[in-house]
């Protein structure tokens, strides 16, 4: 083909206004009979493609094209075929076609129609071959489809000479599509077989396994947006389920941060036609609200957005409150799930609504999980009972935080007016459910780990026994096998288990929901505050013991130091499951003294404490890990035996650590005023304050159990520090901090007579504190 563009005598082709091989049918409007060429077809298809491997410029090219589309539809070409059709002519032919025709280079011989017609029906054809679909060229056709579903077949020069630079491109590189040009070109009608064969080629292109990430980074989402607005041609019929596919995949989050003004209108559109539907066509369309919702977070503060939510269950509650097959209830609950995950319960409906949607999702858990053992549930039913255990997640935070909502970013997320009874009755609906939850997975084994639904429904229960660990304790203790099996099991592994993400995408589930940490390798994380309640009783601390549950929770927290060590400034992220994982571990030190000194894994964990709080004192963010790290390695060494063997250096820079780190927390205040806790400890002091109590009480019994820690106190001049920062007052602001603190101080002054004669030289110091509220210290001064 010439350079310039298609060289072609219209005497010599004579072409349809569009090839018949993609007329479309009754029934879909664009697919095509599938049945297989009779003998003298294919007998006729060979000398088409005898004459096109052989023709000798582009007009006789066109011509057989033409006759191989009017023989047989793209369906009935098999991949052979496709292969010979495309060795013989490229992507590169249909390609010009396109660009010529949106130039209106009069050289061609055809109308531009003529031309686009033939274009997207040959590139429609290649594009029923994946091996094809993944192609540079054609992949640098799709700005040129998209603009003719957004505008029409018409385009001005200029954008035209933006897409064929793309066109001439062999790598398909990653370019915004040239839609968003500001120059202004007619809107005409489309033909219908023509967009069919454009959304054709672009849902191909869609099913590839890198198919949305190339349409969103080729314009995709904004031109198909605009198509929608401009009601182009199958844009409701093609457009929203291709946008719905694209928005329901990985690239969602970045979709919606780049288009979120033409996203959140195209949901305000598809929300409208929902709740201006009836009854029964709303069911029908229940699918189609969950893939245009936003992730949970994003344009969070939009007042559209709020008011589409609050439309959207109004139009939702005479269906709840219906009578409705599963099928229906399923799909209604979905939309429900979804909408929780953006608002709470805020514009949900009154309470005896909202106790209404709990009871109906808890009845689909137990009528779908308290089946038959070797019952396979269906992924329709997967779906529907993942996002019942989202609805119950958000009731389960709502009843066990009912009346003691202390922060107030939580509070647009409660139901409003839910009485004591209604909690109750909430609760009660609710540990039916776990309940028929852990029927199910007693019956799991470990060849079903890597079932995306068991996550789901391990994910849920750990959510329940993050809150409630009292009810159904003892089936809570026979599960714990498996709980701990599975979360091991996936830490250990990494999270080998495949598909998680597309199941999430079909389960409406987005990456955000919750947490946002939907992936395998986060099964120990949700099992971690569980645990922590679970090692504080001593039933279910012994069958922890007995699988091992402190070598995994040292595993977990020295891979998460490992992670955490190589940031720094502002890069350092605050990881609350450590923090949880040593709370846990603080249990078992604290009422398992003999297994600590014994196991090995508290010796591995004392090494990584002894390495890990000198650096933490220096990450002011990590504030909260560094006072567990800190209590945790002195609830440890106060089990340690007297011995004659050299400190090591490591356990000496360690304990140097701790008296720089609980002496940062007290600030020196006016005279006469008790002593303050200094800012950085202030604002965590709900979290951290009882850590510090701890950490003190536990230096007291270090110091008894190893007396040469007095020295280092010495060395280190923590005793001048402390009466310092006491000042005159010689007190704390809170009476529980002053215990604890006294409590250590007499521990010194008993082990080491020359401490207790430094302290009283402290004390009768003008510059440093008194006695007035240390009395049992006083008592021991003076014998």
């Amino acid at each position: 083909m010439a350079e310039n563009g298609c060289h072609l005598n219209p005497e010599e082709v004579s072409t349809p206004q569009h090839p018949p091989s993609t007329e479309p049918n009754a029934e879909e409007g664009c697919s095509s009979d599938t049945s297989g060429l009779s003998p003298s077809q294919r007998e006729v298809l060979e000398r088409c493609l005898h004459a096109l491997t052989h023709a000798k410029n582009d007009s006789h090219i066109l011509a057989a094209l033409l006759l191989i589309t009017r023989l047989c539809p793209a369906g009935q070409l098999d991949t052979g075929t496709l292969h010979r059709i495309f060795e013989a002519v490229g992507l590169n032919l249909p390609a010009r076609l396109l660009v010529t025709a949106f130039r209106g280079d009069d050289s061609s011989g055809l109308p531009p129609e003529e031309l686009i017609s033939l274009g997207t029906a040959l590139l429609a054809a290649l594009s029923t071959d994946a091996s094809i679909v993944a192609h540079p060229q054609l992949l640098s056709t799709v700005p040129l489809i998209l603009g003719i579903l957004e505008n029409g077949p018409t385009w001005t020069d200029k954008q035209t000479q933006t897409l064929e630079n793309e066109s001439q491109s062999s790598s398909g590189s990653q370019t915004e599509s040239a839609t968003d040009s500001q120059t202004t070109s007619s809107t005409s009608s489309l033909d219908e077989a023509l967009a069919c064969d454009c959304y054709q080629v672009l849902n191909a292109v869609c099913a590839l396994p890198q198919g949305p990430e190339q349409l969103l980074t080729r314009g995709a989402v904004l031109a198909l947006c605009k198509a929608v607005h401009k009601k182009q041609t199958l844009s409701h019929e093609k457009g929203l389920p291709l946008l719905g596919h694209l928005l329901s995949s990985s690239v969602r989050p970045r979709a919606w941060a780049k288009h979120s003004s033409d996203l959140l209108s195209l949901l305000g559109t598809v929300s409208q036609n929902f709740c201006r539907a009836s009854d029964q066509d709303r069911l029908e369309m229940c699918s189609q609200i969950p893939p245009f919702l936003p992730p949970p977070g994003v344009e969070s503060e939009s007042q559209v957005l709020k008011e589409i939510v609050g439309n959207l269950w109004a139009s939702l509650r005479p269906l709840i409150q219906g009578k409705l097959t599963q099928e229906h209830l399923g799909l209604v609950l979905v939309v429900s799930a979804c909408l929780l995950d953006l608002y709470g319960w805020e514009s949900t409906g009154p309470p005896k609504f909202c106790c209404l949607l709990v009871n109906r999702a808890c009845v689909e858990v137990r009528m779908g999980l308290e089946e038959p053992p070797g019952t396979e549930i269906s992924p329709k039913l997967q779906h529907t009972l993942t996002a019942c255990y989202r609805i119950m997640e958000a009731a389960m935070e709502q009843a066990c935080s009912q009346g003691a909502v202390s922060n107030p970013a939580q509070i647009q997320t409660t139901i409003t007016g839910l009485s004591l009874q209604q909690s109750r009755q909430v609760l009660g609906a609710l540990e039916e459910a776990f309940s028929a939850e852990m029927y199910y997975l007693k019956q799991k084994e470990q060849t079903d780990y890597d079932d995306p639904f068991l996550f789901a429904t391990f994910r849920s229960l750990c959510a329940w026994l993050a809150e409630e660990t009292s009810c159904l304790k003892e089936d809570v203790i026979e599960l714990l096998p498996f709980l701990i099996g599975y979360a091991k099991s996936h830490f250990k592994g990494g999270g080998k288990g495949k598909g998680l993400a597309d199941w999430m995408s079909k389960m409406s589930i987005s990456n955000s929901s919750q947490d946002g940490t939907w992936n395998r390798e986060a099964a120990l994380r949700y099992l971690l505050p569980a645990l922590c309640h679970l090692s504080a009783e001593d039933e279910p601390r012994r069958v922890l013991l007995s699988l091992d549950t402190p070598a995994l929770l040292v595993d977990f927290l020295s891979k998460g130091w490992a992670s955490l060590r190589g940031q720094s400034g502002k890069t350092v992220t605050r990881d609350p499951s450590l923090e949880t994982a040593c709370s846990a571990l603080l249990n078992f030190a604290i009422t398992e003294p003999e297994r600590v000194r014994t196991d090995p894994c508290f010796v591995a964990l004392e090494n990584m404490l002894s390495e890990s709080l000198p650096i933490l004192l220096h990450k002011p963010r990590l504030l909260v890990l560094a006072a567990n790290c800190c209590t945790l390695g002195l609830m440890i060494g106060r089990l340690k035996s007297t011995s004659k063997d050299p400190v090591e250096p490591a356990h000496r820079r360690f304990l140097s650590s701790v008296l720089s780190f609980l002496l940062s927390a007290v600030q020196s205040s006016q005279v006469s005023k008790p002593e303050r806790i200094s800012p950085l400890w202030e604002e965590h002091w709900e979290e951290v304050g009882e850590l510090w109590r701890l950490s003190l009480q536990a230096l007291g019994g270090c110091v008894r159990a190893q007396p040469w820690i007095t020295t280092l106190i010495r060395d280190e001049g923590w005793l001048q520090n402390i009466f310092t920062l006491l000042g005159s007052s010689g007190r704390l602001q809170d009476q529980p901090s002053q215990d604890a603190l006294e409590e250590v101080l007499c521990a010194i002054a008993k082990q080491c007579p020359v401490c207790r004669k430094d302290i009283s030289e402290l004390v009768k110091s003008a510059s440093c504190g008194s006695l007035k509220g240390l009395p049992q210290l006083s008592r021991i001064l003076v014998e």
